[in-house]
């Protein structure tokens, strides 16, 4: 008696009493239709009567099969993928042309799925950095300054586009508002200053001599500095912030929508605002920082105010108070275009704002700091 072979036995999958698919050995014969209606009792019938153990391939022939849509053609893929992981090599053969564009259709493209790129190496990774920094940021900053001056410097001779009152709004919201944080810091670090400076000139018998170190530091640095710092911790976040939710909330589509800039109708009555009042602020913070350092030096070196202000008035030159004036206009400008940069730039929804209001004032301050070390080395 001749012994049965391991695949030599064949098995029904019956549906509704017609068969729709035959295990005969090594070939699966679909026959009928396999749609949705049949896929899930064809799946799980095959897998019941499939013995993996026994199998190293399996062939699935189409030639009966009249009609299959999406779901007949993922229980295919699904049996394929299934044997796969089982070491069973799958084949599908036959089929009408129907059938067949049906399966390119819907059966998912393994073969050519495209592979994960590799890891770019250190000088790739730097390279794209670098070129994503100067093409983002560097040119995006330029071209924002570029476009808000040029509507600045147009509608400072057409006064029927502006928007009537926006500019004395914006100058109370970032100037008139951030009076008393700015002379009362101002006033403190002016005190500081002239106490800390007091014990060595009292030393050397220098007294007189606060009063110059004072002024100075006061007028050509700390008091242009610590406003600008004060203004772009303020402000500069306060713009970014409203510059940001106006593009999240979409009011900004809606200006472009009515045929308006948004350079031109928001940052630019900000940029008027900021340049006009930060003279203004720079000035008083000046006058409470030296009165802070007239003070120290009354109390703790005996100058009275009348020979700190004699003094005062044999060391001060107009240098400085023009100095002061250059440095508030290129201070205003970097705070207003630095918020507006990082507020045209939110993608998310409050994330995102909180997001780019932070890198807003991170960067506006280290911009006003390196600006305030260049033009002192320019006006040294």
């Amino acid at each position: 008696m001749r012994k049965k072979t391991q695949n030599s036995f064949s098995r029904n999958i019956v549906f509704e009493g017609q068969q729709i698919a035959l295990l005969d050995g090594n070939v699966l014969r679909l026959k009928g239709n396999l749609t949705m209606k049949e896929a899930a009792h064809f799946t799980g019938t095959f897998f019941r009567m499939f013995k993996p153990s026994k199998y190293r391939y399996l062939d699935i022939d189409l030639s009966l099969l009249s009609n299959i849509d999406s779901a007949g053609v993922m229980a295919l893929f699904y049996i394929q993928k299934q044997l796969k992981e089982k070491k069973i090599r799958v084949e599908i053969t036959g089929g009408s042309e129907t059938v067949q564009d049906k399966i390119r259709l819907f059966f998912p493209d393994t073969e050519n799925t495209i592979a994960s790129p590799q890891k770019p190496g250190w000088f790739e990774h730097s390279g794209n950095k670098v070129h994503h920094f100067f093409s983002s940021y560097v040119f995006g900053f330029l071209l924002l300054a570029a476009n808000v001056f040029y509507w600045g410097i147009t509608d400072v001779f057409r006064t029927r586009t502006r928007r009537k009152g926006e500019v004395v709004n914006q100058a109370i919201q970032i100037g008139v508002n951030a009076v008393i944080i700015i002379v009362f810091l101002s006033f403190v670090i002016g005190y500081v200053i002239a106490l800390h400076s007091s014990s060595q000139l009292r030393t050397f018998g220098a007294n007189i001599f606060v009063v110059d170190l004072v002024v100075f530091s006061i007028m050509s640095q700390m008091g242009p500095l610590i406003t600008a710092i004060l203004v772009a911790g303020r402000s500069g976040s306060a713009i970014a912030a409203e510059i940001a939710t106006m593009k999240v909330t979409a009011e900004l589509d809606a200006l472009k929508t009515m045929g308006l800039n948004p350079n031109r109708f928001v940052v630019v009555p900000k940029l008027y605002a900021c340049m006009l009042t930060m003279p203004f602020l720079i000035v008083l913070a000046n006058v409470a920082g030296i009165t802070g350092g007239a003070l120290a030096a009354n109390v703790y070196l005996d100058i009275t105010p009348n020979i700190f202000i004699n003094r005062m008035q044999e060391i001060m030159m107009a240098k400085d108070l023009w100095t002061a004036l250059v440095k508030s206009q290129v201070y205003a400008g970097l705070i207003v275009l630095t918020g507006s940069f990082y507020g045209f730039r939110v993608e998310r929804g409050a994330e995102g704002v909180g997001r780019m209001t932070t890198s807003a004032v991170v960067l506006a301050i280290t911009l006003v700091i390196l600006a305030d070390s260049i033009l002192g080395i320019i006006f040294y």
